[in-house]
């Protein structure tokens, strides 16, 4: 499957979440955490800390896993914050440009 479509259809299970709260998924307690944003947020601190540790220490495995989990734990905070994805990549767009 393409990258991007990997992503968006991750996108869509976030939003879904969101939407639809399920028991038992990560995504909807995660979002339903007593603290909110900041749980979300500790989540992307403790990742991008995990994922520089990973690529320093140089081991691919960990990196793949480590950026996996970075990249996961950033969607679901853009989607706490409100930020639709095609707005982060339409900003990545322009800067092409």
């Amino acid at each position: 499957m393409p990258a991007r479509d990997v992503l968006s259809e991750l996108w869509e299970v976030i939003g879904d979440r969101v939407a639809n709260p399920r028991e038992g998924s990560y995504i909807s307690s995660l979002l339903r955490d007593r603290k909110g944003i900041d749980r979300v947020l500790e989540k992307v601190g403790e990742e991008s800390t995990e994922y520089i540790i990973a690529v320093k220490n140089g081991r691919k495995e960990d990196i793949v896993m480590e950026a996996a989990d970075l990249q996961f734990h950033l969607l679901v905070s853009l989607k706490a914050a409100g930020i639709e994805f095609s707005e982060v990549l339409g900003e990545l767009e322009s800067r092409r440009r």
